[in-house]
């Protein structure tokens, strides 16, 4: 494995065998924004439309204290028995390995591998939906308002998936940094656009609109059921704890990495939290009942027209970083498993060298093409028959938020500092994971209710 790694990149070695980390504080806050700030912050004017103008506000603020929580209990899980100088866990799955067991791994795999490939459905239906916005504001700005401007967000799609299907020749996680950084501008791009748009709207409005209980239902049954799934669709703006030890993984040490990891955390919470309060709450104040399901694309919002443009182009190039963010850990694990189960199959490990005139050579595996080439071209398939935008994210974020951001980290944190059943600590955290579970049961009957009637009704 770590001669693999080093004809790869060529880079030395760090003390384990693997490439040698040299991630800082910065590049960890660029990692983690990349993973937060995404689509999700695009339907938050909408969740606290559903929620109203208290509700909405703090459950935000819970959502941020909540995963700042998850954060400081999962960062000490990437070097086990002891945080600072114990064995490396490369990935979410290792550090549960090593501290619950195999079945709880078992268990784990398939919470977090179905919520990356979710992410990723989740990022081709934002990337189609930003281009047909892009297409649509050119047109209302030719033809008016109230034309006919609409769009096909197939082929959309197939462009975004095509672009992947590229950028997943990435050889690994420590490869994208660059992409990462990018990915990361152009997130604070279009959250500024957005909440600038959300404030210019309401000072011509010159009033704020909305109310403490939100936008109105047609039925009682109808405004729970938007509520559980605007606190869904929270859910998923929040928790990047899934990919949070691969991130760790490309920190240098000293100074530890759980020490990093928390500073890092608090600073891109801090960020993530004032623009999803900017972007949500002015959405709101400036359509009240009729806030889009996405603040950018819904067109609440008609001129400047080259800004909304500008906006949604930001959006698409941050999802193909965020993609691949999201993408890698499936990767790598898929392939290390393949190439641990068929040691001596060519085509699994086998690497060649490919060199085209005027790029320096690079080393290609022909199942990593076909294995990532397949990935792609299934969420983009998915993607396509259901292509509903709110409501993927709510049950994306709602199948994510306990599992893999509150239960496992909870339960890895008592193994690891040996808390004892009904201490001070294991109750106050036993009572904070069932509240967290409760608000995912209800988000999750919300966005399915959400899919089933968009789908059928």
């Amino acid at each position: 494995m770590a001669v693999k790694h080093e004809q790869e990149n060529g880079s030395l070695l760090d003390d384990d065998g693997r490439p040698r980390r040299t991630g800082t504080l910065w590049s960890c806050i660029a990692h983690i924004i990349t993973a937060v700030i995404g689509s999700g912050v695009l339907s938050l004017a909408w969740s606290v439309a559903q929620l109203g103008w208290i509700a909405g506000p703090i459950a935000m603020l819970c959502f941020a204290i909540v995963t700042y929580v998850s954060v400081v209990l999962l960062s000490g899980c990437y070097r086990c028995p002891d945080p600072v100088t114990g064995t490396r866990n490369y990935s979410y799955m290792d550090a549960v390995r090593v501290n619950l067991g195999k079945t709880q791994t078992c268990l784990c795999g398939m919470f977090q591998y179905l919520y990356m490939y979710g992410i990723g459905i989740a990022y081709v239906i934002t990337t189609s939906t930003c281009m047909s916005a892009i297409r649509r504001s050119n047109c209302y700005h030719e033809k008016g308002h109230a034309a006919p401007c609409k769009h096909k967000d197939t082929p959309n799609m197939l462009m975004f998936g095509a672009v992947q299907i590229v950028a997943s020749q990435i050889p690994d996680f420590h490869s994208i940094k660059w992409l990462s950084v990018i990915a990361a501008v152009m997130s604070f791009a279009y959250s500024f656009t957005g909440f600038g748009l959300g404030f210019a709207e309401v000072i011509e409005n010159g009033m704020i609109k909305g109310s403490i209980a939100g936008a109105p239902a047609s039925t009682r049954a109808k405004k729970l059921w938007l509520a559980f799934q605007a606190l869904g669709d929270i859910a998923y703006s929040y928790p990047y704890a899934l990919v949070l030890l691969e991130i760790q993984d490309t920190l240098k040490s000293p100074p530890p990495e759980n020490k990093t990891m928390k500073k890092a955390s608090m600073i891109a919470m801090i960020l993530t939290t004032f623009f999803y309060l900017c972007c949500g709450c002015f959405g709101y104040a400036a359509f009240g009942n009729n806030t889009p399901g996405n603040l950018l694309t819904g067109f609440g919002f008609y001129e400047p027209y080259w800004l909304i443009d500008f906006a949604n182009a930001c959006v698409v190039l941050h999802l193909v970083g965020g993609y691949q963010l999201f993408s890698q850990p499936v990767f790598e694990f898929s392939e290390r498993w393949f190439s641990e189960k068929f040691p001596s199959n060519g085509f699994v490990n086998k690497f060649y060298n490919f060199k085209l005139p005027l790029l320096p050579s690079f080393h290609i595996n022909l199942f990593r093409i076909c294995f990532r080439t397949a990935y792609v071209v299934s969420t983009t398939a998915v993607a396509a028959v259901f292509p509903y935008f709110n409501q993927v994210l709510g049950l994306l974020g709602a199948l994510n938020f306990w599992p893999l951001a509150i239960y496992f980290p909870v339960e890895m944190y008592f193994v690891q500092n040996k808390i004892e059943a009904w201490t001070r600590k294991w109750i106050v955290l036993r009572t904070f994971s069932l509240a967290c579970l409760l608000v995912s049961i209800v988000g999750l009957i919300g966005s399915i209710e959400g899919i089933i009637s968009a789908k059928f009704g």
